[in-house]
């Protein structure tokens, strides 16, 4: 069965940073492509990040891009979103997710996802 599970969220003043992970268990994550997404209250899920090892494909939200990081540690079957220069708009829940391997990263891959955890909520105060 495949799972994933999120922790590392919480509370933190703008301009801080987070670091969430996301444990995966029933499929390798070499065997997935992997990504994060968000959902904050009365708005709709917006894909945050994405990578692929099959085809190479990433993708990252504009207004992610360059405080967001996304990596993935093989041997802990992990991967994990280093969140920096927090705003109060990415107050959100977040969630991990899965696809299978021959899915390529690009936002219409949000739309529908194969695997998601349980989420972490992360509160940005200014």
């Amino acid at each position: 069965e495949v799972q994933l599970v999120e922790s590392g969220g919480g509370s933190v003043q703008a301009g801080g940073s987070l670091r969430l992970s996301c444990a995966a268990s029933g499929f390798i994550v070499d065997d997935y492509t992997l990504g994060w997404f968000r959902q904050a209250p009365g708005k709709e899920r917006e894909g945050v990040s994405c990578f692929s090892l099959s085809d190479g494909s990433s993708y990252y939200a504009d207004s992610m891009k360059g405080r967001f990081t996304m990596s993935i540690d093989n041997a802990k079957n992990t991967f994990y979103l280093q969140m920096n220069s927090l705003k109060p708009e990415d107050t959100a829940v977040y969630y991990c997710a899965a696809w299978t391997a021959d899915t390529t990263c690009h936002i219409s891959a949000f739309a529908l996802l194969d695997a998601w955890g349980q989420g972490t909520l992360v509160t940005v105060s200014s």
